[in-house]
């Protein structure tokens, strides 16, 4: 089995990889969508999180934890980015570990992870692809689909490290700037790449 993660920065497009790749028939799991589920559904890590973070103001109406209100806390503060992947890391991984092994017979399959450098993850897989997309573009997807002020996503853009020293860790890039037809046919020539080494 060839493992492969899928990076990149906030709103490069790198959901749109992983629906192409799920169309083809591929196995992919998105560790975003699992930290969502954990936030959601997971008891233990709920009450850690609202423990940890008492004092802040993290819920929303119905006493659930709002992800925006959690987003925009621990991008305002480096502590609490740390106390909140030490929580999170540990249980999201736990389902990429039961993935894969679900998965051992699939000849690749593929692992979206956004902080996979920053989690020192990149030794655990075959390959790395990386989905770039321009600063303006990214910027511009950030306030049209999460309805940030131009200011706070520039903040979030801004609090990751740059994307050339990440594409260079990486064995293949898909800029993800213009059109689906170009997007595809990129990801189609990493797949033949991946299918022939």
């Amino acid at each position: 089995m060839i493992k492969v993660a899928i990076t990149g920065n906030i709103a490069s497009g790198k959901s749109q990889v992983e629906k192409v790749l799920l169309t083809l028939g591929f196995k992919v799991i998105d560790t975003d969508k699992i930290n969502h589920f954990i936030l959601m559904t997971d008891i233990s890590a709920i009450k850690e999180i609202k423990e940890t973070f008492k004092d802040e103001d993290i819920l929303d109406e119905n006493s659930n934890i709002s992800r925006e209100k959690l987003g925009k806390l621990v991008f305002s503060k480096g502590d609490n980015k740390v106390k909140l992947e030490q929580i999170l890391h540990k249980r999201i991984f736990e389902h990429v570990n039961k993935f894969l092994k679900d998965n051992k017979k699939e000849k690749i399959v593929f692992v979206s992870i956004p902080l996979l450098f920053e989690t020192k993850q990149e030794e655990n897989y075959d390959k790395i692809i990386f989905v770039s997309a321009d600063k303006d573009v990214r910027l511009k997807r950030l306030m049209e689909r999460n309805k940030y002020s131009e200011k706070y996503a520039k903040v979030r853009i801004n609090s990751q490290d740059s994307e050339e020293s990440k594409i260079k860790k990486s064995d293949f890039v898909i800029y993800n700037n213009s059109d689906f037809i170009n997007l595809r046919k990129q990801i189609n020539y990493v797949l033949h790449q991946l299918s022939n080494p």
